[in-house]
């Protein structure tokens, strides 16, 4: 387990990697037009106190969902299992999702209190991949790592909405924070 000040420097270089990322790569959501423009992403400061260790309770029988997209197109996930969390002393519940029975990681997608204020409008995702989140029975869910979608900086991208179970009445602010310069929020 890193010491604070180096779980802070960890997130801060993992963050400038992703800057540099979109600015350079010519598979970069933001497009090549406006990478020259690019001006960084913006975050809430880190804090290890949105870091949670928590057990997936997995559904008996995962059900499958339907979930939009921002093209209004459907993509369909199952309903993998759910975590419960205490935020701002309150219990939340997140469900967690699999695009596949097989698949070793798990898709939290959700919106808080600070969509379309701090952050975006439609909600951010976090992915959590057994081999570096995962440990003695337990998942590490940090909302410092929380990330806008893909049509959040390009609209030409097709994301999925979050599922209303994931809108949270509490707020994140830990991770991304709104892209200054995106395309329209579905507010959806």
């Amino acid at each position: 387990m890193l010491m604070a000040h180096e779980y802070e420097e960890h997130v801060r270089e993992q963050r400038q990697q992703k800057e540099e990322y979109f600015a350079e790569s010519p598979r970069s959501p933001i497009p090549r037009s406006a990478q020259a423009d690019f001006a960084g992403l913006e975050y809430f400061p880190v804090d290890p106190s949105m870091r949670f260790e928590a057990e997936l309770h997995e559904h008996a029988d995962p059900e499958s969902l339907t979930v939009e997209t921002t093209a209004g197109n459907a993509q369909e996930y199952l309903r993998w299992g759910e975590f419960h969390l205490e935020i701002e002393g309150e219990t939340v519940t997140i469900q967690a999702y699999k695009g596949d029975p097989s698949e070793d990681r798990l898709w939290v997608p959700f919106r808080d209190e600070t969509n379309s204020e701090e952050t975006y409008g439609a909600g951010r995702y976090l992915d959590l991949e057994r081999d570096r989140h995962y440990e003695d029975g337990t998942w590490l869910i940090d909302f410092n790592m929380a990330y806008n979608p893909t049509c959040a900086y390009n609209e030409a991208y097709e994301c999925p909405l979050i599922p209303t179970e994931n809108w949270l009445d509490v707020r994140i602010e830990a991770g991304e924070k709104a892209y200054p310069d995106e395309p329209h929020a579905p507010d959806r």
